[in-house]
């Protein structure tokens, strides 16, 4: 099986040289990856010790960065090695003052994974969440390097629990240490033979809780929202923005929306911007001199800003659910306190399930389930501050899972 997948890897690799004649991602993807030994070996000497988080995109970074804070707290004379899999995590990330090397991992090819070890010589390794790449993890596993997985997910119909996953099963035993989100994850690998495992939340509810004691101050979120009910809508995809349109189309004259896309492209904003014909609409870019309070719909065509805006909200529209593109980070508005609106795929997602249980949380199929959500929200002000208070609550509760991953790192 496992020469199978080294096949496997190598066709994907000349594919994607293919690809990316014709995709500009997928060309940042193979690009991107040419020179990472060059880099490496610019950077890093043999006498170096280094420390290397893999993280697969940007979601993932934000779940490691508070571990990132810390080890770098307490290993001041360690450097910093970040690795990315995705171009919109190793693209935004390239230049964070958290490590003093961030680079794409190169696929995961026995050489690749000899060679690329080699360079950085970690004397720790940290997966955040998930990307078990095998030719990576039993190199590590022959190094003696030991390898943490920190906020980690499994689920049952991955291939460590099927009857022919006996090569990525082996290389789990890399791993010297399992640091789970939830329950579930945890019994998934007891029932495999793991018992390796701390069952530690995820660091993120860690990295947002420290948002609110930041400053969030964007002044001109404060002059668009002026007096008025505010509805961030975050990290929305077309599929999110067909079931906001009637709803903002029919909203009262006192509420307001800021609409943040997932991705910037022109022609998907004017797109959109067409069917919002019941209000006035401003793109950030187009804000100065302009009387932000007379628009009633603003949209965000820049990165960056959805954490802060955020703090301007009364409710929050998370996207990504919609279709199947992913969750995004429900946990940013609900450390405001807001109620959060998402769409309907989100089962594997755990944070969400447990909102929703808690019903600081409302998953919605269509424009109509919409409709009547935020009519509620918006009419009920006690409602609204009650399912807020679930949601902050939710945030302060499960904090926690970086001081027990860091228990460890500093007991070894």
């Amino acid at each position: 099986m496992h020469t199978i997948y080294n096949l496997i890897i190598y066709l994907a690799s000349f594919a994607l040289r293919i690809v990316a004649l014709f995709s500009k991602k997928m060309k940042l993807f193979v690009d991107g990856r040419k020179d990472v030994l060059d880099i490496l070996d610019k950077n890093i000497s043999s006498s170096d010790k280094t420390i290397w988080f893999h993280c697969a995109s940007l979601g993932e970074f934000e779940q490691g960065v508070p571990i990132m804070e810390e080890v770098k707290k307490a290993k001041p004379g360690y450097k910093i090695i970040i690795s990315f899999f995705s171009p919109s995590g190793y693209e935004i990330k390239k230049n964070t003052p958290l490590a003093d090397v961030v680079v794409y991992l190169p696929m995961d090819t026995p050489l690749n994974a000899k060679r690329f070890i080699n360079a950085i010589h970690p004397s720790l390794s940290i997966f955040v969440k998930y990307e078990f790449w095998p030719n990576y993890l039993l190199q590590l596993k022959k190094k003696n390097i030991p390898t943490l997985l920190v906020s980690g997910v499994f689920r049952e119909n991955q291939i460590f629990f099927k009857p022919y996953g006996g090569f990525m099963r082996k290389a789990l035993n890399s791993f010297n240490h399992f640091f789970l989100q939830e329950e579930n994850s945890v019994k998934l690998l007891k029932s495999i033979g793991f018992k390796n495992t701390t069952l530690s939340g995820d660091t993120r509810f860690d990295r947002v809780s420290h948002q609110i004691e930041m400053n969030n101050t964007l002044e001109f979120a404060k002059e668009f929202k002026g007096d008025s009910l505010c509805v961030v809508c975050g990290s929305t995809w077309p599929e999110d923005e067909a079931v906001l349109v009637d709803y903002i189309n029919f909203a009262p004259r006192n509420v307001k929306f800021i609409i943040a896309p997932h991705k910037i492209e022109q022609s998907k904003i004017e797109a959109f911007t067409e069917k919002l014909y019941k209000h006035k609409v401003i793109l950030h870019s187009q804000k100065d001199d302009v009387n932000l309070v007379d628009y009633s719909v603003l949209i965000i065509d820049c990165i960056g800003l959805l954490t802060k805006l955020y703090s301007y909200a009364d409710i929050a529209y998370v996207g990504g659910a919609m279709g199947t593109t992913g969750l995004h980070n429900i946990l940013e508005p609900a450390t405001f306190g807001l109620p959060i609106i998402i769409g309907k795929n989100y089962n594997e997602f755990p944070e969400a399930i447990r909102l929703r249980n808690l019903a600081g949380l409302f998953s919605i199929s269509n424009p109509r389930e919409l409709s009547d959500v935020l009519t509620k929200l918006v009419s009920d002000a006690n409602y609204r501050k009650k399912t807020g208070m679930i949601s902050g609550h939710f945030v302060n509760a499960n904090t926690g899972a970086t001081n027990k991953v860091m228990d460890y790192i500093n007991k070894h």
